[in-house]
């Protein structure tokens, strides 16, 4: 079966001559636009690849958190803090994550306000095999290399810093 090709010409690359014709310098406009489509591009590659798991990459990421913490689990404040996202996104992620049997949620010992959620077995085993799947895939640039994926990397992290995303080294 041959793959399915998309536009015979590139749609940003088009906008980026219209708008230099009515506004003149395009570029910072065709990076930003280009940036967003490939999020596009990327989110629905893994969704392709995680949704065998029962997985979205939002609860594939709040996985992998909890797997790389010390203990296994971590408060869902934090958890909203280290993934960037909303409380309530945390809350229906960990919600979902639990419903699967992939997280357990209790009250924190010293806190009967908040929760702490925790990797199960069975969550470590799907993330495991998840990101076995993803990691084969080159997680969607592989068409880079390696020296293309640092050079993005870089290029990337120096928008984040300036944006305050994190501080600086």
């Amino acid at each position: 079966m041959a793959q399915e090709l998309g536009l015979p010409f590139d749609p940003i690359a088009r906008a980026e001559e219209l708008w230099n014709h009515r506004w003149g310098d395009a570029g910072a406009m065709a990076a930003a636009t280009s940036i967003m489509r490939v999020q596009q591009l990327l989110l629905a590659r893994f969704d392709d690849v995680l949704k065998p798991h029962g997985l979205t990459f939002a609860r594939y990421e709040a996985l992998v958190l909890l797997a790389f913490s010390r203990s296994g689990e971590l408060p869902m404040g934090k958890i909203g803090e280290r993934l960037m996202v909303h409380p309530t996104s945390v809350t229906n992620i960990m919600q979902r994550l639990e419903q699967q049997g992939l997280v357990s949620r209790r009250p924190k010992p010293n806190d009967g306000r908040g929760l702490l959620a925790s990797l199960t077995d069975s969550g470590r085993e799907v993330m495991e095999r998840a990101t076995k799947d993803l990691v084969g895939t080159g997680f969607g640039l592989a068409a880079l290399g390696e020296d293309g994926r640092d050079q993005l990397f870089a290029l990337l992290r120096g928008v984040r810093v300036a944006a305050g995303d994190f501080g600086p080294d």
